[in-house]
Formats: structure tokens, sequence, C-alpha cells
């Protein structure tokens, strides 16, 4: 076992950790990432594709540039919480977090988010949205590790949820929710650090094909910088097209785009919903999603069939370059669902 990894290892365990404390109540982002032009916008998208605009940062309690989703820890009044920064590779353990109403200024209601003594309270009330109150998203910042898992709120507002991750290294966990009576959703990010020996990982090669568990999804279309564009992923088993796929979280898939670098968060939906009179359950799921700037992104697609969700995951090029930084070629990458 080499010492150095391991080292290393530690290390960005222990920064994660202290960066997650330090960072409650202001917008971060990931350690790793590279700085992005605050004029560069990204969102969360709601049914039918159509992408809401994004809300104003609610650091100091003034206007800010929107940036993509998931790249702060607090906007517009509210933060995720994250108690449990750090866990150990390889190891079901539980994952818990709060989402906090900050104690100064307007939220999305309109309401003033004070708890006593002027500190935040965790909000406990919540609007569903496609079937959940909370939409949880862990990803490593290699992109080769992704889980889209349900939590279970307790009484005082308190998620909780296992969750086992094989690789160590950092990681980045969204929150993607909406308050009940705010204006509109939002998606929360935060650090997580993951310990054991970390062995880096190289971003998976673009690829219009993925495989998983017997199922060939293939993706047609790409993104563009700032633009929408339709993608269409088509679901075959043992070479014949899924014509049955079954409604999961109202709609027939289940898109995200995280951009490689910084983790930008893109979530978008089907351009149609089961028993609209219109669509088809498949084999064609399609979607219309915009990417907030160029580079390399990796989508990942759930969908149900036979009563399973299984997850499939490709790497695109926003723009048309399939350069992105010097990327190179990896070996597959891990990705799963949890209810």
């Amino acid at each position: 076992m080499n010492t150095g990894l391991k080292i290393t290892a530690f290390a960005a365990a222990v920064a994660a950790t202290f960066g997650t404390a330090y960072g409650v109540g202001q917008g971060i982002d990931p350690v790793t990432a590279e700085k992005k032009p605050a004029s560069e916008h990204g969102g969360h998208a709601g049914e039918g594709g159509k992408e809401e605009k994004p809300g104003e940062a609610a650091a100091g309690g003034g206007h800010a540039e929107a940036v993509p989703g998931g790249l702060q820890i607090s906007e517009r009044g509210y933060t995720l919480a994250l108690e449990t920064p750090r866990i150990d590779a390889d190891k079901r353990e539980e994952l818990r977090f709060t989402v906090v109403r900050d104690g100064t200024g307007k939220d999305g209601t309109g309401e003033d988010g004070a708890g006593k003594n002027g500190r935040g309270k965790n909000v406990t009330a919540y609007e569903k949205e496609h079937g959940k109150e909370l939409h949880l998203i862990v990803a490593s910042q290699d992109l080769t590790t992704y889980r889209h898992l349900h939590p279970t709120r307790a009484a005082d507002g308190t998620w909780s949820t296992p969750v086992e991750l094989p690789e160590a290294g950092g990681y980045r966990v969204f929150a993607d929710f909406k308050p009940a009576g705010a204006k509109e959703g939002l998606t929360l990010g935060a650090d997580l650090a993951v310990a054991g020996t970390y062995e880096p990982r190289t971003l998976p090669k673009p690829a219009m094909r993925a495989s998983v568990d017997g199922y060939e999804v293939s993706l047609k279309g790409e993104l563009k910088p700032g633009k929408a564009a339709d993608v269409t992923l088509n679901v075959e088993k043992n070479g014949r097209p899924v014509t049955d796929l079954q409604p999961y979280l109202g709609s027939y898939g289940h898109l995200v785009a995280l951009r490689s670098g910084d983790l930008a968060y893109l979530h978008v939906h089907p351009t149609g919903s089961p028993g609209d009179g219109r669509t088809k359950p498949g084999p064609g799921v399609s979607f219309a999603a915009t990417a907030p700037s160029g580079g390399a992104y990796r989508l990942f697609l759930d969908f149900k069939h036979e009563g399973e969700v299984r997850t499939a995951a490709f790497t695109v090029y926003a723009g048309g370059s399939h350069d992105a930084g010097g990327v190179e070629t990896p070996e597959s990458g891990d990705s799963g669902h949890a209810h």
C-alpha cells in the first residue's frame, strides 16, 4: 500500500472536514474547483425541461450574479448543513444533514427566517417535486461514482440516509428541494470527504452508448453552452427497443448533468410525462437542457424497467470541444441509485 497516497487521502479528508465547517453560511466552491466567471449561468430545470431562473445568492443579503446550481452551500436565505462531513470508503454509513433557514434577511417566502437568538432554524416543511420532498445526489469529484438518494426526514428537520461509497477522495453532496411557500426550488451543495487509500481516476471518455445490467442506452444530440438543446436517450435490452418503461418520479427518465472540474449541477426532466397523451414509454426519453458553459459534462440517466431503477452514465462535451483541459481515457465508473 502506498504510504504517500494514504497521507494524501487523510489530508484531503481533514481539509474537507474543516472546509465544510468554515463554509457554512457562505457560498463556496469545491476545494478542487477552478474558478468560473460570475457571468456564467446554469440552473434548476422544471417539468418539460423548461429552465427556471436561478436564484440570487443570499450572502450578505444583497444582489449577486446567478451561478450554476450546487456550487453554493448557501443561497436565497437557506444553508445546507452537512452533519456528516466525513465517512469511510467501502463502508455503509449514515449520512445526516439539515436545511437551515438563515437567521438574517428574507427567504423565498418573503418571511423572516430568524430562529431564537437570531440563529437559523431547520426547515421542516417542503413541497414535493417529482414525488419527493428532497432529492439527494452524491458524486465523486472525478465523476466516476454517482448516487441518487431519497433520504428520510425526521420531525426536527434532520435528513438521513444510508450510503456506501466505494472509493476514497473528495465528493460533492447536492440537495435539490423546494421549501413550502418558496417561489422556486434550489440546489445547494457541500463537500464530503471519504477516507481511505486514494487512487486518482480520470474522467470516462466520451461515448454515445452506455451499458448497464444488460441494457444498452444510446445518446443522440449534444449540449450547447448557454443555449437550450434537445438530447434523446434510447433504451434497448437484448438488442430490442424497450417500449414499456415504467414511470419513475413522475416521468420515464430522470437526468442529472454535472460539469467536470467544479461539479456545477444541471437537473433536467423529460419534454413529456406519462399519461399526457403524447409521451410514449420508450424506447426514447427526450430532454431539453442548457449547459452553463463549454467543457466536459457527465450525464446520469435514471430509468425504471421491470420494477428496478438503473443508471446509465455518459461523458459529453458542450461546445464541440473534446479536449476539456486534457481529460484522459479511464476505466468505467460506478453509478447507482437508492430509494
